[in-house]
Formats: C-alpha cells, sequence, structure tokens
C-alpha cells in the first residue's frame, strides 16, 4: 500500500529555497523595514542569501517535501 504524499509547507515554500546542487538558502532577518537608518555595507551584506545547514536543513527540505 502507498504511503500518503506529504504536503508543501506553503510559508516554507515562500522563505526558502533549495540550490540546483541542493543547498538550502533563505534570506537574513531584520531587513524589511526601518533600513534608511541602517549602515549601508550591513544592508547589502544582508542582502545576500545564507545558507541553511545542520538540522535546520532537514527540517526545511521536509517542509518543501523535498525529502
Amino acid at each position: 500500500m502507498a504511503k500518503n504524499k506529504p504536503k508543501t509547507r506553503k510559508s516554507a515554500v515562500k522563505r526558502f529555497r533549495v540550490s540546483p546542487k541542493g543547498k538550502v538558502l533563505n534570506r537574513g532577518q531584520a531587513f524589511r523595514h526601518l533600513r534608511g537608518k541602517k549602515n549601508k555595507s550591513w544592508l547589502r551584506r544582508k542582502k545576500r542569501l545564507l545558507e541553511v545547514s545542520g538540522r535546520m536543513k532537514r527540517k526545511v527540505l521536509m517542509m518543501l517535501g523535498k525529502k
């Protein structure tokens, strides 16, 4: 008997992305609002995607339905 396919968590789809090589990427925190008073080099650094690793990576992949 076949198992039911797990549903994708839509909140995870909006926040995380899986690269072609299998890395789980997401945006850093504290970038949404009040950016005018923040340091410009700090903002540029925050703009980059960060790699998720360890146990959190496994959890995110399960939420995305990839594993």
